[in-house]
């Protein structure tokens, strides 16, 4: 991966690696497997990111969480994060956002969020508390699992509605599996998402990318690296207009 300077703003950008390592050099910040970068552009941040020389298989998630309105102009920030496995009656997890299983992440977020890496031994099923206010998404990494009875295969997810308190991930395969649980409130306001960019109206969203206009870099302790000390070219402002939030896609697990 070498992924040329480009700015975002009004959003946390979220990394999780299962294998692989990545430099994200406006912080000399790596991340590897089981850990976690997390990069707030509120207001505006430039950055790029690479894969080290040693990585053969670069594989995880990417995240995008959207800044409430009243924080949308959020202090650029950068955490890291390297959660211990938490051990459940029948796999285990990594709790890199929020609260799970007793294990409270020390990442700072904007809205109340649950992200955790899950492992569910062949033949077991995991039971997990969660809060009935939120909305609970599964994604399947490896494996095949019922959610609360579903049926999810690799790179589908299952969608749990607000009101659901516990939630059951049972693998009936011969091998462990890999999982990302996602959870949080419902996110009441209307958006307008446009390449890097989060905002409420167009303006907002493409108002960034005009000549002129360069977010800040993130800070890395007492200095801040400049994103023209980077080799240009910088990624160049895509033509498509801005659009607002899709119509979800997943698999319903009630």
């Amino acid at each position: 991966m070498d992924v040329a300077p480009h700015p975002h703003t009004g959003l946390q950008t979220v990394g999780w690696l299962f294998s692989g390592e990545i430099e994200h050099r406006d912080s000399h910040a790596f991340v590897g497997p089981g850990e976690l970068n997390l990069m707030t552009g509120g207001f505006g941040i430039s950055h790029t990111e690479v894969s080290t020389s040693r990585t053969t298989i670069l594989h995880g998630v990417r995240l995008w969480v959207v800044l409430p309105d009243a924080h949308r102009d959020a202090a650029r920030d950068f955490q890291h994060y390297v959660p211990d496995p938490v051990r459940l009656d029948g796999g285990t997890a990594r709790v890199f956002l929020g609260t799970l299983a007793g294990c409270i992440s020390p990442v700072r977020t904007f809205t109340p969020l649950l992200g955790a890496e899950l492992s569910v031994e062949p033949g077991a099923t995991v039971t997990l508390d969660v809060d009935p206010e939120f909305e609970h998404g599964l994604l399947v990494d490896t494996g095949d699992v019922l959610l609360n009875g579903t049926v999810l295969k690799p790179a589908e997810l299952g969608y749990a509605a607000p009101g659901c308190a516990e939630l059951t991930v049972a693998n009936e395969g011969p091998d462990a599996t890999r999982l990302v649980l996602l959870c949080g409130p419902p996110f009441g306001e209307e958006i307008v998402m446009w390449w890097n960019f989060i905002g409420r109206t167009t303006t907002t969203s493409s108002g960034p990318a005009k000549p002129g206009r360069t977010p800040p870099t993130a800070s890395a302790g007492s200095r801040d690296v400049q994103a023209t000390a980077f080799p240009p070219p910088h990624s160049p402002t895509p033509p498509s207009p801005p659009r607002r939030n899709p119509a979800p896609a997943s698999k319903d697990a009630r």
